[in-house]
């Protein structure tokens, strides 16, 4: 049987969200919900009912995304959660810690589905990256791009860094053992451009830079382990690998499977539904990076905090 699937939130991401899920062939697309009204010209292109009130939904659906701001992100997805109803949240999960959590038990207690959209993880170049990476020593992360105002409730931070968190905390699987981290607003009252220094406890180093004041679009992941070198480009999808043989530097080019990201992500998403594998099996590593974001912002806040001038 099909899946019968919904977009709550019809802007950037939830556009493509639809237009996915009318692709593939085990989703059948049956709503798009907006609080706009305007947006009902994407639900007519697609031939489908369009709801501005979400929990009509309810009963309809077995499965949606939410791709509302960040800050509507608990107030849907418990709804849809304690109906039963299977649910992938665009990142980051929420804004708030304890509402991560309470989303994670109603997905077991009601035995569904909860992923997050970290769609790096469905990268080809990153899956093919986890594949060579073992002993990691250190990482070189850049996550950059202009300002374009879409994101207006959180900062730099949860907006782009976290899917590189997402990455380090999953490449390492070491506890964090310290951390330095610095950021500033230009545009908004939230952190415009941060950088963060990790320490892990097996000796793992990790250096992170996200921007949304970069004029143009940078997307890159550089490894170090004692093998080898790794170098790659997460909007290309290519990259290169340089190891030392006989006193000699080698270099390959990384063998990647080009695909659309979102679109591997959101079939990750319907097959584990169908196979019965992420029932019940909340998206766990993407509380654990909210966590972490969340205490990255705070040690900024501080920073900036100790840094303030009198009278200025």
């Amino acid at each position: 049987m099909l899946i019968r699937t919904a977009v709550i939130g019809v802007g950037h991401l939830g556009k493509e969200h639809a237009r996915i899920y009318r692709e593939l062939p085990q989703s059948n697309l049956v709503a798009l919900c907006d609080v706009d009204p305007s947006k009902k010209q994407k639900a007519d292109e697609l031939g489908v009912p369009f709801f501005s009130n979400f929990r009509e939904l309810i009963g309809k659906v077995d499965a949606v995304s939410v791709a509302t701001p960040t800050s509507r992100h608990y107030e849907v997805a418990k709804e849809f959660l304690a109906a039963g109803i299977h649910t992938l949240i665009e990142k980051p999960i929420t804004l708030e810690l304890d509402e991560a959590d309470r989303l994670i038990d109603l997905s077991k207690k009601h035995h569904c589905a909860l992923q997050v959209g970290h769609v790096e993880r469905h990268n080809p170049a990153f899956k093919r990256v986890g594949e060579i990476a073992h002993n990691i020593r250190f990482f070189e992360i850049h996550r950059l791009g202009p300002f374009t105002g879409r994101i207006s409730d959180c900062g730099v931070v949860l907006d782009l860094m976290i899917h590189d968190l997402d990455i380090v905390l999953g490449l390492v699987k070491s506890e964090v053992e310290s951390f330095d981290a610095v950021g500033i607003n230009v545009l908004t009252p939230f952190e415009d451009i941060a950088n963060v220094r990790i320490r892990f406890r097996n000796g793992a180093v990790a250096d992170l830079t996200a921007s949304r004041l970069t004029p143009e679009k940078q997307r890159k992941i550089r490894i170090f382990q004692q093998d080898a070198y790794m170098s790659l480009d997460y909007e290309a999808q290519s990259g290169k690998i340089f190891r030392k043989l006989e006193n000699k530097i080698t270099q390959e080019n990384v063998d990647v499977q080009k695909a659309e990201p979102l679109k591997e992500e959101l079939k990750f998403f319907l097959s584990g539904i169908e196979s019965g594998e992420s029932i019940g099996r909340p998206d766990q590593a993407a509380r654990d990076a909210l966590a972490f974001a969340l205490d990255i912002v705070t040690a900024i806040k501080q920073n900036n905090s100790k840094q303030a001038i009198p009278g200025f």
